[in-house]
């Protein structure tokens, strides 16, 4: 399956007293690396949102394996685990300029109709999308 990685510089209000990445904002990592994942696959969470379709996160999963600090370039590399259905899932590697693996996560999130919030299919349009992407 497809993947996309975006990289960043870890900022100081991310960390705490000792310079170390709190743990709590490596959701939001995996979140950036989501959205792009999307992005690069010609989605956008906006566009599903006025689709009338919500992807909220129904597991998240996170394996700490070393430390990152302030002003360390990260590298989150996200990956579609397998073709999406009802559900949606990713797997993560996050890791730092020495490609040293910081984190190794996985996520997944529900496809959920916004008026009646009900769980609905993946939309044909997105799969069509996926399929495109992993031909490349």
């Amino acid at each position: 399956m497809s993947f996309n990685n975006i990289s960043f510089r870890v900022r100081y209000s991310e960390t705490d007293q000792m310079g170390v990445v709190y743990h709590g904002n490596y959701a939001q990592y995996l979140e950036m690396g989501r959205v792009e994942w999307l992005r690069d696959t010609g989605i956008s969470y906006k566009k599903l949102e006025e689709n009338g379709i919500m992807l909220p996160v129904i597991s998240l999963s996170l394996n700490y394996k070393k430390s990152a600090f302030y002003d360390d370039l990260i590298t989150v590399e996200t990956r579609l685990k397998k073709t999406p259905s009802v559900k949606i899932e990713f797997d993560f590697v996050i890791y730092n300029e020495k490609r040293e693996i910081l984190v190794i996560a996985n996520t997944v999130l529900a496809f959920i109709n916004v008026k009646n919030r009900r769980p609905i299919r993946c939309p044909k349009y997105l799969l069509d999308l996926i399929e495109k992407r992993d031909r490349k």
